[in-house]
């Protein structure tokens, strides 16, 4: 059974189509700047192929410029469109209206559809990838798989704002999460990592970076909010700020709220406070040189996820265990070395040595009562699960 999982962006269509017996991923690619001159296709199958200079117009134009490259006879990796089985569609929101994944039919879409003041500049673009693969391919299951469903557990005390209880009800203003796809994963690796479901705290750190809490393998917190603009300092999020700071700001630099928002999501965070990068080896480099500011923006990151993962611990009445992931979390052992000093006291024993060099994979970074690990993510393979088991 082959699996064709797809995240549709306002411009771009990324994709991977998964072979479910060995779960392997047999193409994987991206059409870029739909709709401009100068797409391109990466395709990586037996080949790695580049299409320069192809122009594609339209979201339902690239889904068969991909299924194009994957029929190739040079270098494809399937016969016939047949042979996909069903597609799973990244989807941002499902506000209170999923607490799972989908199939996707039309009542499923106006659901979706109604989301779309939660996630405006996400959601239209998902939608419009469902639509256009539904079009070219409309005798196979469809399902969506939600970033927000895996933190539907959450309790009500943990995800209600103290705002008006009546706003909340009418404006659906709460905290969601994000990243679910990354955190669902990583709890069902350690569930047969640790043999059981186990007290976690999940860090998911990459240029957005959320922490999840997860106790009998259910959410029970997450550090993202209404947006992915609350909780962790990312690459240019600014995380958790004073509210009042954005209408401060805006008398101060005479922006509107929107201009302010977006300044909090696009010119803060590691890149704001370094002045240098929101890249980690960017931030490395800088740091090896002498940048007070780089090591400054090192040191509040770190220093935040510290403050979530004791916090979160204190929420599950103690953890088991520790686990890094994403494209900084699998591969920053400064970041890593930092956070994780400090948190003796929760029964870590962190090999600073097997820090510095782990060989890649799953990788434990600790003795002692908790556990800590890397555990590469893969967002992709949940998706491609998930739409398994609700088309077959």
């Amino acid at each position: 059974m082959k699996i064709l999982v797809i995240n549709a962006g306002s411009s771009s269509l990324k994709y991977q189509l998964i072979e479910m017996e060995n779960e392997a991923a047999i193409a994987k690619g991206i059409v870029e700047r739909i709709g401009q001159k100068c797409s391109t296709l990466m395709h990586k199958g037996s080949k790695n192929v580049t299409f320069d200079d192809l122009v594609i117009p339209t979201h339902t134009e690239a889904v068969k410029t991909v299924l194009d490259a994957l029929l190739s006879s040079e270098y494809g990796v399937i016969k016939s469109v047949s042979e996909i089985s069903a597609v799973g569609h990244r989807v941002v929101h499902g506000g209170e209206d999923f607490s799972e994944s989908v199939l996707l039919t039309e009542e499923a879409m106006v659901k979706i559809a109604g989301n779309t003041d939660l996630a405006p500049l996400h959601q239209p673009a998902n939608i419009i990838g469902i639509r256009a693969c539904q079009a070219v391919m409309p005798n196979v299951p469809h399902a969506g798989i939600f970033d927000t469903t895996f933190h539907a557990t959450i309790p009500d005390y943990a995800y209600m704002y103290a705002v008006a209880y009546d706003d909340y009800k009418s404006y659906r203003l709460r905290r969601y999460g994000f990243h679910g796809t990354s955190h669902m994963f990583i709890a069902g690796e350690c569930k047969k990592l640790l043999g059981g479901d186990k007290n976690l705290v999940i860090c998911h750190l990459g240029n957005g970076a959320s922490i999840s809490a997860v106790k009998g393998g259910k959410c029970i917190d997450t550090s993202m909010g209404l947006t992915p603009l609350e909780g962790l300092m990312m690459g240019t999020r600014s995380g958790d700020i004073d509210t009042a700071a954005v209408d401060y700001l805006c008398d101060k630099t005479g922006l509107s709220v929107k201009g302010v928002i977006d300044y909090l999501n696009k010119k803060c965070g590691l890149l704001g406070v370094s002045g240098v990068s929101s890249d980690f080896r960017d931030l490395r480099k800088a740091i090896g040189e002498g940048n007070t500011r780089a090591d400054l923006a090192l040191w509040m990151f770190c220093y935040r996820i510290k403050k979530y993962i004791g916090s979160f611990a204190a929420a599950l009445g103690g953890v088991d265990c520790i686990v890094f992931t994403g494209g900084i979390g699998e591969n920053a052992a400064l970041v890593r070395q930092r956070v994780m000093t400090g948190l003796e006291y929760l029964g870590v024993t962190f090999k600073n040595e097997v820090n510095d060099n782990p060989s890649g994979g799953i990788y434990k970074l600790s003795s002692g009562k908790t556990d800590v690990y890397i555990i590469p993510t893969n967002e992709e393979l949940v998706i491609a699960r998930e739409t398994a088991r609700l088309a077959f």
